[in-house]
């Protein structure tokens, strides 16, 4: 795996597979990596044939209470993950290089309609300072495609937004959520958790399960599977003595991210709560496709991981 600490690097570490006409597959990630990751770098490979991985934690998408100086760093771990995964190059900037004109520079803003829900109205630097970031990785790396987790299901929605209208050319791979075997999502963040935390965590993935399976019962109207999973919370955690501050728990449209009375197509459940010092988000995809649906499974009454 060769590493790339600057642009110049960066593009001498890719200028043979340019001139050999490969695919080249972009991972952004901000480190502290797991299996999710690994999932993401599975996939840029069987898709391109060269996978650039970046570590980059990005200043612009916290806000001034956020967590940007405590956020996870494990940089020796994270090279050897990526070079066991088969990562073909890592790409390692500075801010300097991200930002030569510095942090309050120009920023890629998201069409209002896909900001004013779930994360949008919290955290108004966030999705700037992601679309941001990705952009100047698009023109850096010059991926053909760039694979980026259900997770965040917002901001994938955000990111694909930008490459097309922007005419990036770069192919946006939604790829599924990666999940303890419990179900709670896996995130870099659930390293703050405690132990009595991790355990109550779970309701997050539970909630959206309630409305999932509300959906695949039939039932299409938003203020019942909104129900359903608001029911399933509060259940969880109306009784714990530290209970989970919930943020949000909504049922929208999945492509407009929009409030609607009834889901005619695919639908998102998303939630997001603060377990701790933890702001965990999580959602799963409404649809009749079985292949979209989160990994969430209750066929068997429980949620459970496939890493595949």
């Amino acid at each position: 795996m060769q590493v790339a600490k600057d642009a110049a690097a960066l593009a001498a570490a890719l200028e043979g597979s340019r001139k050999a006409g490969k695919r080249i597959g972009l991972v952004a990630t901000m480190g502290a990596l797991h299996a999710g990751h690994s999932s993401l770098v599975r996939a840029a490979r069987a898709k391109c044939d060269v996978v650039v991985a970046s570590i980059f934690v990005n200043p612009t998408q916290f806000g001034p209470t956020e967590d940007l100086a405590a956020y996870p760093r494990d940089p020796d771990g994270d090279r050897m993950k990526l070079a066991d995964w088969g990562c073909g190059v890592l790409f390692l900037p500075t801010v300097d290089t991200m930002y030569p004109a510095g942090t309050e520079s120009v920023r890629v803003m998201p069409p209002a309609g896909l900001m004013e829900r779930l994360c949008g109205p919290t955290r108004p630097v966030h999705f700037p300072g992601v679309l941001t970031v990705v952009l100047k990785l698009f023109q850096l790396v010059r991926p053909h495609a760039a694979f980026f987790g259900q997770k965040d299901y917002q901001q994938w929605r955000v990111i694909a937004h930008m490459a097309a209208d922007l005419l990036t050319g770069v192919e946006i791979v939604r790829c599924p959520t990666v999940r303890e075997a419990d179900g709670l999502a896996m995130s870099s963040r659930n390293a703050y958790l405690t132990p009595d935390q991790r355990a109550q965590a779970v309701a997050l993935s539970r909630a959206l399960a309630a409305a999932l399976d509300r959906y695949r019962a039939g039932e299409r109207d938003v203020a019942a599977l909104r129900h359903s999973a608001m029911s399933m919370w509060l259940g969880l955690t109306e009784d714990e003595a530290d209970k989970p501050d919930l943020e949000y728990l909504e049922v929208l449209d999945g492509d407009t991210l929009a409030p609607v009375p009834r889901l005619d197509g695919a639908g998102v459940a998303a939630i997001a709560a603060r377990v701790g010092k933890a702001r965990l988000i999580d959602n799963a995809i409404l649809s009749d496709d079985s292949d979209d649906l989160g990994l969430l499974d209750l066929t068997r009454g429980t949620l459970f991981s496939r890493l595949a």
